[in-house]
């Protein structure tokens, strides 16, 4: 599909950022949505180059009648606006729910309402819960082990029902776990990052015996626009991993080699997830993306590390490295 005008929502976010700038770059015409507040403040994309480039657009997501503004007149939505903390989906399910569920139902219902001919909904890997077999693919089942995978899970049925029921022409980008510049210190790497950055030679984290799927940023944000230039993703679910496991522990090892430091690493029980909640493993099939589109990575995780590294040096102000912000 040739994709011309996109609105990104939670475009001063993460991942968001990052995607607006490749957009951007792509020849693409951006709206980026971010959420309205009294100092007019735009997150990631408050400095950033590119904003002559893009049309910053204020509002909230679980308020429809700014989300149909926002939606109007474009012919793909990217839609990545969610609560995606863990650990305070325990503490405010509710939030979640009218977020990442009814914010879902807002970009479904406004882009069926403008005819958007490509929607592509975030969704998460946490939604497959402890693998049951790897690499987990598509098809595994699906298994919420916190709130927050709940309300994924159901802004993902959600909008495949509108494909099915409405044929909203909608594809679920599945990404693994992102990692780089700009993420928030409630990550494992930002958080390994910052405390070594300032100094901390005994690292605080929480169980480190899971294992992940790391994907660079950059990577992720190509795997966007594989996606929503693929129609036979209709309809589909689509995971962006690398397919490759590695457990927190090793992970933290890994990030001190890059950095060059040794470090101790003590469990705080704050930082615990209940056990029936923790997530064991994680393993990305990639297959299905690297068949039907030109996508491959192009980062390796140490060399994802080392660009982390090097921005967080530069940025270290923004993490408050003895907070557990959950």
């Amino acid at each position: 599909m040739n994709i011309l005008k996109v609105l990104i929502t939670g475009a001063g976010g993460f991942i968001g950022s990052h995607l607006v700038e490749y957009c951007v770059d792509s020849g693409i015409q951006v709206k980026a949505f971010v959420r309205y507040n009294s100092k007019n403040y735009w997150g990631w994309l408050e400095n950033s180059r590119y904003l002559k480039d893009i049309e910053v657009i204020t509002g909230d997501i679980r308020d429809f009648d700014s989300v149909s503004k926002a939606v109007k007149g474009v012919d793909s939505v990217f839609h990545l606006a969610a609560l995606i903390g863990i650990p305070y989906s325990y503490e405010s399910p509710a939030a979640y729910i009218k977020t990442n569920i009814e914010g879902t139902n807002n970009i479904l219902q406004a882009s069926l309402m403008h005819a958007v001919g490509n929607v592509v909904v975030t969704s998460t890997s946490e939604v497959y819960g402890t693998a049951q077999y790897v690499p987990i693919d598509e098809k595994h089942p699906l298994s919420a082990q916190s709130p927050y995978a709940a309300t994924k899970i159901a802004a993902d049925q959600l909008a495949l029902s509108f494909y099915r029921s409405f044929q909203l022409p909608v594809k679920i980008a599945r990404p693994f776990n992102t990692f780089g510049p700009r993420q928030s210190a409630r990550a494992v790497i930002p958080t390994v990052i910052s405390q070594i950055l300032n100094g901390m030679d005994e690292i605080k984290l929480g169980n480190i015996d899971p294992t992940r799927d790391f994907t660079y940023v950059k990577d992720t944000v190509r795997g966007f626009l594989a996606i929503a230039g693929c129609d036979t993703f209709l309809g589909e679910v689509v995971n962006i991993g690398m397919n490759k496991e590695i457990s927190v522990g090793n992970l933290v090892e890994k990030i001190a080699q890059v950095m060059n430091r040794n470090i101790t690493v003590s469990m705080a029980e704050n930082r615990m997830r209940p056990s029936a909640s923790e997530v064991e493993r994680l393993m990305c099939d990639n297959s299905k993306i690297l068949a039907s589109t030109p996508w491959k990575p192009e980062y390796s995780l140490e060399n994802g590390l080392r660009e982390t590294v090097a921005w967080l040096k530069d940025n270290i102000s923004h993490y408050k490295h003895t907070l557990y912000n959950i």
